[in-house]
């Protein structure tokens, strides 16, 4: 049986996402464990200092874009963020990045589409269906097409921002091996048939690329497909419960 499974085409992709996945999931124990035993009159420090400075921007920043009507959404948003980011980034260790790999951008942006109908549905009950034969029946095939618009949006946005930058640093890293190979021709290769001259250039600029299409790039992605995710589930939400929640907030205050 395990012969089987060893046997199965996985990309590598793949891999580079659950590598992501236990990176967070170690940290997370860590941050709990941390957390559980630490004196609540004390300042939190180090790796539980960074997490509440996270939980707190991530509150605040889904309270903001749904109205205060879904508590537990920051954490779920904080989840992405930190996930994506870290898929973004993974490239720079050399391995290959998730978001490259067209089934996971597709598995955000599928999360947001379910969660964007499911809140719709929730606060709207039977209405929900109204909305696909509004403003008359006859618009129900547009609006059965139109439906997909936030899901292709999300996917295609983060798969081709991942996507251009993998094809563009391949190209840029080939070109400079080609190059530096022509100019330290005179150089021979080792026994292992290894040709160390193909080193040479590429380093300082692949790096400064790297910092970009991985680090830079990454982050204004993320910032993106969050604030897409956060402000497409607001619209599900209705008015008078976003102008209820931000009433009972200034009471309590």
């Amino acid at each position: 049986m395990f012969d089987h499974f060893f046997d199965l085409d996985i990309p590598g992709e793949v891999y580079s996402s659950l590598i992501v996945v236990l990176i967070i999931v170690v940290l997370s124990i860590i941050v709990a464990i941390k957390a559980r035993f630490h004196n609540p009159l004390k300042k939190p420090k180090g790796l539980l200092l960074i997490a509440e400075i996270g939980v707190k921007y991530f509150d605040n920043f889904a309270r903001d874009l749904t109205g205060g009507a879904m508590p537990e959404f920051g954490g779920f948003i904080m989840g992405v963020a930190v996930y994506l980011f870290l898929a973004f980034i993974f490239g720079l260790t050399g391995l290959p990045s998730p978001v490259t790999y067209m089934a996971v951008p597709l598995s955000l942006g599928l999360t947001t589409f379910l969660l964007i109908h499911l809140v719709s549905a929730k606060y709207t009950k039977w209405a929900y269906f109204k909305r696909y034969i509004d403003p008359l029946p006859v618009f129900l095939p547009i609006n059965l097409l139109s439906m997909w618009a936030p899901l292709l949006s999300l996917t295609l946005r983060l798969f081709g921002n991942g996507i251009a930058g993998w094809a563009l640093l391949t190209i840029v890293e080939v070109s400079l091996r080609d190059l530096s190979a022509a100019i330290f021709s005179f150089m021979p290769t080792d026994a292992l048939g290894n040709n160390w001259n193909e080193i040479f250039l590429a380093p300082i600029p692949m790096a400064v690329l790297h910092a970009y299409f991985d680090l830079f790039s990454g982050l204004i992605q993320t910032v993106v497909f969050i604030s897409l995710t956060a402000i497409f589930i607001g619209q599900e939400i209705p008015e008078e419960v976003v102008v209820n929640n931000y009433q009972e907030r200034r009471k309590s205050l």
